[in-house]
């Protein structure tokens, strides 16, 4: 009787486990290809912009096609550092500052963060983010659409 109560506990436990990753794929998956922005600037126009989004791609590949980008497509861009084990390129145009940074949130679910400053010269630096963003989209076909929230 002991051992048939112990491994009742045990298959309640795994298939709570399991409930509990299916509903944060589900969750998950209603948000992927949403970004999302976040910006601050003052006065003078400076200050900084975020942009994020959830893919449902694997980390690994969403890291290594924007740096193959950015080295490819972009001569005018500096690469300043990248970081294959965190999946993170920091990288320069001119005075403007930025970073990328692809977080594995399962097997084949990133989310992918760009940040800039904002230098106050650019007309819209936002767009600098966003169209990071949707590049990368692109490139690993997932579909993205700005959030209007």
């Amino acid at each position: 009787m002991r051992k048939y109560l112990i491994l009742l506990a045990v298959t309640a436990s795994i298939f709570s486990a399991v409930e509990a990753q299916a509903q944060w794929v589900m969750v998950a998956k209603a948000v992927s290809g949403q970004v999302q922005r976040m910006e601050n600037k003052s006065a003078n126009g400076q200050g900084y912009d975020v942009a994020t989004v959830v893919l449902m791609a694997n980390a690994d590949k969403v890291y290594q096609t924007a740096l193959t980008s950015l080295k490819t497509n972009h001569p005018d861009v500096t690469i300043n550092s990248s970081d294959a084990k965190k999946r993170q390129i920091k990288f320069s145009k001119g005075d403007q500052i930025a970073s990328m940074q692809a977080t594995p949130l399962g097997d084949k679910l990133t989310q992918l963060v760009v940040a800039s400053n904002l230098t106050g010269v650019q007309p819209d630096a936002t767009s600098v983010v966003v169209q990071g963003v949707m590049k990368v989209c692109d490139q690993i076909k997932v579909v993205c659409t700005l959030s209007q929230d």
